[in-house]
């Protein structure tokens, strides 16, 4: 053997042990140790390399080097998760009987404060349950854009905004000049791009960003030096917040590939985005506040929080709403645990929305055992995904759901990008999570609990049209695949927890 061989061996005799040994003692799921431990040892060099680029959780070491504390991260490695005083009351007794009524249930599960759901939400948020709050809903990058171009063009203090992507395109640049305009007035604006998100468009928009004057932070950008090269853990929030008068947020990223009703647009992409007004601004500004404490501008402080504007009459059906996040750090699994407690409370109706669908094992249980029991379970996929492969593998196993009852939809094109769930017509989660291992586990994402029938109807009657507007998928078709797809699919699917 040559001395390159000879060297390669070495390196990979003291790498392979030590990665082994690290996926061995800190992955959480058996099979992700097996297969990384598989990886580590049988490929010399390239499978170290691959866990150290892709298998390590570097978010929680980030935090702790810079010496994030309670009240930024809200809670400690191995602390509790709230102070004593906003633990969750004990359980109640009030839950709702079997007997009564779909409408006099939901009555009774919005005023009992000790529900099971609203129990989960507390044990895992951060936030308290917030009362008088507005959401309204916009479908489509043309009326979320205007709204937050007006809303720029209005700002007299601040604007922050955090998004995954923020395109260098016509949608893009119409936002520069807008903030150019505001920073001209005087308003502070402030904007988080997440640092793998900013690629998607070249060159990135950041520098005629800074040069419009917005400061401008990445979130856990790759670099070469120091070594940062974690295609994982992501910033997939997003959030829009002007003078605390209102925020935004939901699934559309700044892109000119939302607004579908430009006939010139190559790669149109509907979804959905909400407009919240009331004191759950004040927890997505925390949560704003908490990835700029993670984000390349950190040295830079952030204008004053303004105060949220109060709930007036004529705005609308008022609200609970509470924020939760989940990402590979502190957060891990809260949205998995919080979608697996609503899914068990459902007593008549689940309606899921999602553009990606590979959720984990305990999530694909919950679904089936909702069904099970007599749920009417609906679940509505895009038939035109943006990511093919990620479709050939939700085809694989569909199968599990139709076999147990869950009536599933493919809705027409234009590929929708929305995401929400919606349980008894009462009770609703909006934001930026897909139903994949990527959101679940590997991302940083933001959700809206919402209790309210008014908005949970509207959920649901949205819900509802995108399903009867497509094609419903049956056993049949599933098992008539033919053995060229069944096989594609079949290996699209045995990589989905790295999709």
């Amino acid at each position: 053997m040559t001395a390159e061989t000879w060297i390669v061996l070495l390196f990979h005799a003291v790498l392979a042990p030590a990665t082994a040994l690290h996926a061995l003692l800190f992955k959480r799921d058996s099979r992700a140790a097996f297969g990384w431990v598989a990886v580590c040892l049988l490929f010399p060099l390239a499978g170290p390399v691959l866990y150290v680029l892709f298998g390590l959780n570097r978010a929680r070491g980030r935090a702790q080097r810079l010496g994030l504390n309670l009240a930024v991260f809200g809670t400690e490695r191995g602390g509790p998760l709230h102070h004593q005083s906003e633990r969750p009351n004990a359980p109640s007794s009030k839950t709702p009987p079997h007997h009564l009524s779909p409408d006099a249930e939901r009555q009774a599960h919005a005023a009992d404060p000790g529900h099971p759901l609203r129990q989960a939400g507390q044990a895992l948020s951060r936030h308290p349950l917030v009362t008088d709050n507005v959401v309204e809903t916009f479908v489509g990058g043309q009326a979320t854009f205007e709204a937050m171009l007006s809303a720029i063009d209005a700002a007299e203090h601040q604007v922050l905004i955090a998004t995954y992507i923020f395109d260098r395109d016509e949608t893009g640049k119409a936002f520069v000049q807008a903030i150019e305009r505001a920073v001209a007035r005087g308003v502070a604006v402030c904007i988080i791009i997440d640092g793998v998100g900013r690629f998607y468009s070249m060159p990135p928009i950041t520098r005629a960003l800074r040069q419009a004057g917005a400061t401008v932070g990445l979130f856990l950008p790759p670099s070469l030096l120091p070594p940062s090269l974690s295609i994982n853990m992501r910033s997939h929030h997003k959030i829009f917040i002007v003078d605390g008068e209102f925020a935004m947020t939901g699934g559309i990223n700044i892109s000119h590939r939302h607004r579908i009703d430009d006939p010139n647009n190559t790669t149109p992409t509907n979804d959905l985005h909400f407009r919240l007004i009331g004191p759950a601004v004040t927890q997505l500004r925390q949560e704003f506040e908490r990835l700029w404490a993670m984000a390349s501008a950190y040295a830079h402080p952030l204008p004053p929080a303004c105060t949220p504007r109060s709930v007036e009459a004529n705005l609308g059906h008022p609200v609970q709403a509470r924020v939760i996040t989940d990402g590979p750090d502190e957060d891990l699994d809260r949205l998995t645990m919080l979608f697996i407690a609503a899914l068990s409370q459902a007593r008549h109706s689940v309606r899921i929305m999602t553009p990606y669908f590979l959720p984990p094992r305990e999530l694909v249980s919950a679904i089936q055992g909702a069904a099970i029991r007599g749920i009417d379970v609906v679940l509505v996929l895009p038939s035109d995904n943006n990511l093919p492969f990620v479709h050939w593998a939700t085809q694989n196993m569909l199968w599990e759901l139709l076999f147990r009852g869950v009536r599933v939809f493919y809705q027409p094109p234009p590929f929708h990008h929305g995401k929400v769930l919606v349980i008894d017509q009462a009770y609703a989660v909006i934001g930026s999570a897909n139903w994949d291992v990527r959101s679940l586990r590997l991302n940083f994402e933001l959700q809206v609990e919402v209790y309210g029938d008014a908005f949970a109807e509207e959920m649901h009657a949205l819900v509802e049209t995108a399903a009867q507007a497509g094609r419903a998928v049956t056993l049949d078709d599933v098992d008539g695949r033919g053995f060229v797809t069944r096989l594609r699919d079949s290996i699209c699917w045995l990589f989905s927890p790295y999709l």
